[in-house]
């Protein structure tokens, strides 16, 4: 990896797997290409290690004649795709704004690597990042996925993701690109626009405001620390072989209950005056077509890569809680825009109390086994 062009990387897990790069690989350039939509900021790319083999672009992933003049400008051999939309209730009110980005936009992509770096291009790179959710919800006794699962997509996001996983597989086997695909499970950490539920949760605690629990709070995730994950990547990049896919999460299952818990047990621990955070917990109705559960099994990324998370789930939060604590100006300036306001308005001002029959997390469902 010499040249390097991350797609996204003013986001969320773009712009840590940027730190990330620069971190690990001392010899590599990174031009980072991202759109600045709601959820990316160059204040996310601040402080950067060794900033002078970093380049921004202001650019859309859907801008094929800007795609092909960085991949020949810049002489990329390795392209990381993190740009899409991300957020399932985002894509239930607007999912025409999802297929355009995470599928035509992918398109984009891979018809300007195809034409730049021809076919068969050996020396090259494409990774694709998805997600857990192309596979679909889990009942209480399946097993975890694997990666030759089959997909049932439940939302507009899922779906689009999907079908951009089949289109990087489709140009790999059809023109000879070198692609890799990683489905992460949840991710969490630093930089994290507060309208996940980790960062809301930390954000709306912060501020005294009422913690919003999806239904009983009994659905079940896989939670996964962003190093983490950037850390699998760049093991998938360096030993990965082109065509395979790998699955990558926290190896953890607690419920969305579980986890607002602990990050108020965190935040009674570090704001004992506001304490207990646990009495901002309030349920509210679910989302449509909520998945119950999901999870991954990362057997083969560990076997054949040797990887596997550094940290556990209650080391990841309590670092998350951390840095949101010593970044609330990065946090403040978010909350104070009118965009997110009318959002989370829009989201969750009109959710009543869940329904009385869906108060119950049973227990062959907590303890389910991953």
């Amino acid at each position: 990896m010499k040249n390097v062009l991350v797609t996204g990387g003013a986001g969320f897990i773009g712009s840590n797997f940027v730190r990330s790069l620069l971190r690990s690989a001392p010899a590599t350039r990174v031009v980072n290409l991202d759109a600045l939509t709601y959820a990316g900021s160059v204040e996310n790319l601040k402080d950067l290690p060794d900033a002078g083999r970093h380049v921004f672009v202001h650019g859309d992933i859907g801008d094929r004649p800007l795609v092909e003049r960085l991949l020949r400008a810049h002489e990329i051999d390795t392209l990381v795709h993190f740009a899409a939309e991300s957020h399932v209730d985002r894509s239930l009110r607007d999912p025409g704004r999802f297929i355009q980005t995470n599928l035509v936009g992918t398109s984009r992509l891979l018809e300007a690597v195809h034409a730049v770096w021809g076919e068969g291009a050996s020396a090259h790179r494409f990774h694709h990042i998805s997600t857990d959710e192309v596979y679909g919800p889990l009942s209480p006794g399946d097993g975890a996925r694997q990666e030759t699962a089959p997909y049932h997509p439940s939302s507009p996001y899922a779906a689009s993701k999907a079908g951009a996983d089949h289109l990087v597989r489709a140009y790999g086997k059809t023109y000879g690109i070198p692609v890799t695909i990683t489905n992460c499970s949840n991710n969490y950490g630093p930089y994290q626009f507060p309208e996940k539920f980790v960062s809301l949760m930390i954000a709306n605690a912060l501020e005294g405001k009422p913690l919003p629990v999806y239904g009983d709070g009994g659905q079940i995730r896989d939670w996964l620390f962003v190093e983490d994950h950037c850390e699998a990547i760049g093991q998938v990049l360096q030993r990965g072989r082109p065509g395979e896919t790998y699955n990558v999460a926290g190896q953890n299952q607690p419920t969305n209950l579980e986890i607002v818990q602990n990050i108020c047990a965190l935040l009674d621990d570090r704001r004992p005056r506001q304490a207990p955070h646990s009495r901002l917990i309030q349920h509210v109705a679910d989302r449509p077509g909520h998945d119950r559960r999901y999870a991954l099994d990362t057997g083969k990324i560990r076997r054949d890569l040797g990887w596997r998370p550094r940290h556990s789930l209650h080391d990841g939060l309590g670092r998350t809680v951390d840095w949101y604590l010593e970044n609330q100006g990065w946090l403040d300036a978010i909350r104070r825009r009118a965009d997110y306001q009318t959002w989370i308005t829009e989201n969750y001002a009109n959710r009543g109390a869940p329904r009385t029959d869906a108060a119950v997390i049973h227990s062959s469902e907590i303890n389910a086994t991953p």
